[in-house]
């Protein structure tokens, strides 16, 4: 797993190995991120990238936050409860000389507490696929003040999601068994 472009471009990331069988972490293939922030930068929603305060909810390898950070993004919260997880994410920090850019929240993101800093412009969103953890998580994002009123909501599953009602669905792009939705606060 590579970063695919900007300023990180080319560097590998952490290699999972054999992983944690029980933390269930499945990275965004280098296709399906390449594919996506081509989205991003190609202006259908605004530039997404410049400058963005990243939140990265249920982050695994941290890897989308970290292709983030690499095209111009300001800096990048990552929130995950898994061991393997948080050893990879920073890993994969080191690996970009990116620490003074990055945070770590070692907690639950379907129990994000209230955020004690700016909201986030880009919110990325890869929960376990097809167990409702994503509507849970962005349920506690809105209500812990996470989102700014422009945020763009990247929410990646397998299966439908369930918008909530206060956020508006822009498009949806399937790739393979991955299903990317772009949401944006009503």
């Amino acid at each position: 797993m590579r970063i695919v472009a900007g300023t990180y471009r080319g560097l590998a990331l952490a290699a999972l190995g054999k992983g944690d069988t029980g933390a269930h972490l499945r990275p965004t293939t280098d296709r399906v991120r390449e594919s996506l922030f081509n989205v991003l930068a190609g202006g259908k929603f605004g530039d997404a990238l410049t400058d963005a305060r990243t939140l990265d909810l249920f982050a695994g390898t941290g890897a989308l936050g970290l292709e983030a950070l690499s095209r111009d993004g300001e800096c990048v919260t990552f929130v995950d409860d898994g061991r393997k997880a948080q050893s990879l994410i920073e890993q994969n920090i080191a690996i970009c000389k990116a620490g003074p850019k990055c945070k770590l929240i070692r907690a639950d993101a379907t129990r994000l507490p209230r955020n004690p800093d700016a909201p986030y412009d880009l919110v990325f969103l890869d929960p376990p696929y097809a167990k409702a953890m994503g509507e849970k998580a962005m349920a506690a994002a809105l209500a812990g003040n996470w989102l700014t009123a422009r945020a763009l909501v990247v929410w990646e599953d397998s299966a439908p999601i369930t918008v909530p009602d206060a956020l508006n669905l822009l498009d949806t792009r399937t790739y393979g068994d991955t299903k990317i939705n772009f949401l944006e606060p009503k």
